[in-house]
């Protein structure tokens, strides 16, 4: 697998990433809003979450690769007060940025997708994890009435990195094996394959570039195919935006069966 972004790149935008958090925490007029695109969270849970989830995968990172996931010993809990939860927050993502620089990314770490396409290092922590905070940035920024689109560079890497990551199995399909093609008007594409073997993603030649079938032409095509920016194909893929608001073209049912697979263990 070819990570886009270096590993210091990766640590930049994290830092980034929680610093957008906290402005849009900072704004909201209160913490007790709930956040429309996790229903059964207020803000201040939110905040809750993207604090104690930092300050765990600090701890794990730092236990190198353990067999089980640790979990942050004694930290404070999150403050409700704003300027203490800015700066509780704050400590939290500086943990991980700490322990990750302490690692390098090429560290063995304990993580929950062993059978998917993306390594089990510090590196492919840094680079999931970049994705959860801009993501829940987002969230923050919804709650506000103000949601800006995922930054490009995280956008771009965020759709590869949740195709090989959430994705990824080798647990059979269940249904007729199936293609899924997504497309990022910045001109990258991937495609998602699905069959006994399980469930695996590479890269494509974006439409354009060099010829390919169309969707539903001939047997080594996609059943669907989606297409928009890559901030919406991120926030597509995490159930943040609906379908329509993308173009799809193909069998859109196939979403469906993919949105109910529980892959076994």
């Amino acid at each position: 697998m070819t990570t886009t972004l270096a590993f210091p790149v990766l640590l930049r935008l994290l830092d980034e990433r929680s610093s957008a958090f906290r402005a849009a925490v900072a704004s909201a007029p209160s913490l007790d809003v709930q956040v429309p695109t996790c229903p059964e969270w207020t803000l201040f849970d939110l905040a809750q979450h993207i604090g104690e989830g930092r300050r765990d995968w600090a701890a794990t990172v730092a236990a190198g690769p353990a067999p089980a996931k640790s979990a942050a010993q004694g930290g404070p809990d999150a403050p409700r007060e704003r300027e203490a939860l800015s700066a509780w927050l704050a400590q939290s993502t500086g943990q991980l940025l700490d322990a990750l620089r302490e690692a390098g990314p090429d560290r063995g770490c304990w993580t929950w997708w062993g059978a998917s396409q993306s390594p089990q290092t510090c590196g492919a922590v840094a680079r999931h994890q970049l994705q959860q905070l801009a993501v829940h940035t987002y969230d923050a920024q919804v709650t506000l009435g103000a949601p800006e689109p995922l930054p490009d560079e995280v956008a771009l890497d965020g759709v590869e990195e949740f195709l090989f990551t959430c994705v990824a199995t080798t647990s059979a399909w269940p249904h007729k094996p199936a293609a899924f093609d997504f497309h990022a008007t910045e001109g990258r594409s991937w495609r998602l394959t699905l069959d006994g073997d399980g469930a695996r993603s590479t890269r494509v030649p974006a439409p354009g570039t060099t010829p390919v079938a169309a969707v539903g032409e001939g047997p080594d095509t996609a059943g669907v195919s989606v297409r928009g920016t890559a901030s919406e194909l991120v926030l597509f893929v995490y159930d943040r935006i609906p379908a329509d608001s993308l173009q799809l073209e193909g069998d859109a049912g196939l979403f469906d069966l993919l949105r109910e697979w529980e892959p076994e263990e």
